[in-house]
């Protein structure tokens, strides 16, 4: 079985990564990426400079939450001057099956590894308020049984996906939230 770091090591970068989508999510992908930027005075920054982790990212260009959280991780590790790769949640689930949310593949999901491969913490794939904003939408959906679910699901990720895209609040939960999770595993 392979290790985290192994699969750091076989993975493209962040950049890379999101250079070579091909979804429909790239180009707000790049929007978040553009328009959102991390505080260089915040505490994490030296921490992360102090300890140098890695981040193995586990995601895929079809994941709306992908889509926000990946540029967010992506300035954090640009600030930092550290090392971002990206393995596919899909290419070998043996990866994504030792870090399931809720019994479910959910992604993103970001390992941050010590100098040595050891997984020191793991964030994703979503902030708390985006989580409960997901849920408070969910609830207003018809039963799956009814005839317009499917349709009025569809709605709501497209309506959702929009808003991370030009809501900065988004991006902002989502840096927050993860700065909590990198400071408690690197401390």
């Amino acid at each position: 079985m392979k290790t985290e770091q192994q699969y750091f090591e076989e993975s493209m970068t962040m950049a890379e990564y999101m250079d070579q989508m091909t979804t429909n999510l790239k180009e707000p992908s790049f929007k978040v990426y553009e328009n959102f930027n991390v505080n260089p005075e915040d505490e994490v920054f030296q921490l992360l400079k102090a300890k140098k982790p890695h981040i193995l990212a586990i995601t895929e260009d079809w994941c709306g939450d992908a889509m926000l959280n990946n540029p967010v991780i992506r300035k954090i590790a640009e600030e930092a001057d550290l090392e971002i790769r990206c393995a596919f949640r899909d290419a070998d689930t043996d990866l994504i099956d030792r870090y399931l949310t809720n019994g479910g593949r959910g992604i993103p999901i970001y390992l941050i590894l010590s100098e040595q491969g050891e997984v020191v913490g793991k964030w994703g794939p979503r902030a708390k308020e985006l989580q409960q904003l997901v849920m408070d939408m969910r609830a207003q959906l018809p039963e799956k049984d009814d005839p317009s679910f499917e349709e009025k699901q569809k709605e709501m990720y497209t309506n959702l996906q929009e808003k991370y895209v030009k809501d900065p609040q988004c991006a902002n939960w989502v840096y927050e939230d993860m700065k909590t999770v990198i400071s408690k595993a690197l401390s």
